[in-house]
């Protein structure tokens, strides 16, 4: 293994408990820890995280759906942020889509996040829709989908 080779693991509540106490601080404080602990123990919900050195530097989710999956969240360390992380994850919530034999995976993106929207865009995801004012009452979230 190389020394800094992205490995991709199902989360596991083990992966929870030593990234909950960080979560704000070196990720980002978009969610408490308490909903995330309730997205892992949602039966229609499947998380992953990436490692790198035996670290957690990401995770991501997706809620199943009847006949699509939806992203709930991309999350990279933001000390490791630029590595292609995101990506990787990204990759892996699409193939679990495909495995899953799903017709689309959808997200909802802060519409002044343009590096997600970059990325998003760069993996076939086309704006679809527009939910005003979604992100703390200011924000316009851009819903994008893509087919599987």
């Amino acid at each position: 293994m190389e020394k800094n080779e992205i490995i991709i693991d199902e989360m596991t509540m083990n992966d929870f408990n030593n990234i909950k106490d960080n979560l704000s601080e070196e990720f980002d404080d978009f969610w408490n820890e308490n909903i995330l602990k309730s997205e892992l123990e949602n039966i229609n919900s499947k998380y992953f995280v990436a490692k790198k050195n035996n670290m957690t530097v990401g995770f991501a989710g997706i809620l199943v759906l009847i006949d699509s999956v939806e992203i709930t969240n991309i999350v990279v360390k933001k000390c490791e942020r630029n590595e292609g992380i995101g990506s990787i994850l990204l990759e892996k919530l699409i193939s679990e889509g495909i495995i899953l034999k799903k017709d689309n995976i959808s997200l909802e993106v802060n519409e002044k996040n343009s590096i997600a929207i970059m990325l998003y865009e760069k993996y076939n995801f086309k704006q679809v829709g527009l939910r005003k004012k979604y992100y703390n009452g200011e924000n316009n979230a851009i819903i994008m989908t893509r087919k599987l």
